[in-house]
Formats: C-alpha cells, sequence, structure tokens
C-alpha cells in the first residue's frame, strides 16, 4: 500500500494564520490611524508657520501684533488652506500678543479626521523687537508634534 503524501493546509494551520493576522491588524491599524492624524495636525503647523514669518516681520517693523491677516500682508483666512486645514487666522490679543490659529477642515473632499475637532493655535508674545512662540491645543497630546508639547 502506498503512503499517501498530505498537499495543502489543515483547517487548523489556516486558522492559526488567520489569528495572527488579526492580531497583528488589531495593533497596526489604531498606530497607523495615530500616524495619520499627527500628519494632518502637522500640516497645520506648518501653514500656521508660514503666517508666522509675516507677523514676526510685521511685529519688527511696526512694533506691534497685526489685528487681521490682510494687516500681516498674508492671505485671507479662508485662502490660506491644505488638505486637511480649512483656514489660518491671525488675529491681535493686544498691541504685544496675538495668536495664529489652524483650523481643521469638517467637510469632504480632504475632511480631517473626526478627532480634529480643536483647532492648533500658536501664540506670540512680543518684547524687544523679537516674538516669543507658543504652541497649544486642546488635541489629545499624542496627536501634537514635539514643538507643541514642549511648551
Amino acid at each position: 500500500m502506498k503512503k499517501q503524501l498530505q498537499q495543502g493546509f489543515t483547517l487548523i494551520e489556516l486558522m492559526i494564520v488567520v489569528a495572527i493576522i488579526g492580531i497583528l491588524a488589531a495593533i497596526a491599524i489604531p498606530a497607523y490611524q495615530d500616524y495619520t492624524i499627527r500628519a494632518q495636525v502637522t500640516e497645520g503647523l506648518s501653514l500656521a508657520d508660514g503666517a508666522k514669518t509675516a507677523v514676526s516681520e510685521y511685529f519688527t517693523n511696526s512694533g506691534s501684533f497685526p489685528t487681521n491677516n490682510s494687516t500681516a500682508g498674508v492671505a485671507a483666512a479662508n485662502d490660506i488652506k491644505g488638505n486637511y486645514v480649512s483656514s489660518v487666522t491671525i488675529a491681535q490679543v493686544n498691541a504685544s500678543s496675538g495668536t495664529i490659529t489652524a483650523a481643521f477642515s469638517s467637510t469632504p473632499p480632504f475632511k480631517a479626521n473626526t478627532a480634529l475637532t480643536q483647532p492648533l493655535v500658536l501664540t506670540g508674545t512680543g518684547g524687544a523687537g523679537s516674538i516669543t512662540w507658543t504652541c497649544t491645543s486642546k488635541l489629545p497630546q499624542k496627536y501634537l508634534p514635539s514643538s507643541c508639547t514642549s511648551n
């Protein structure tokens, strides 16, 4: 009698492979979601940094913060946008301080992740011809760039 060789996989082997894939997916999917949210927040910081240059130049020349985007010499708030950022707004708190706020988009086609309900705010405080910037947000710390978590 000839011994028949086993061909293919048994059911238990296939179940083990499916279980391993499930465990890997359970770890990888949340990590990837956090990564994409951090990338979207970084886009907001990058666009706000562009406005920071104009605000700093205005402060150096005039000795006070600009009252809005137009005064700072940048595009209107709704015209400064990215894939996931809907606007970047410059506002004066008082003559020696102001904010640059990056709001995240809540409408398609480039809707930011639903976790991004709070804006990213750069607060500038002027003194002696220079501005000290701090980054604040009510977003969870795990989504913020390192430059926003060290303040």
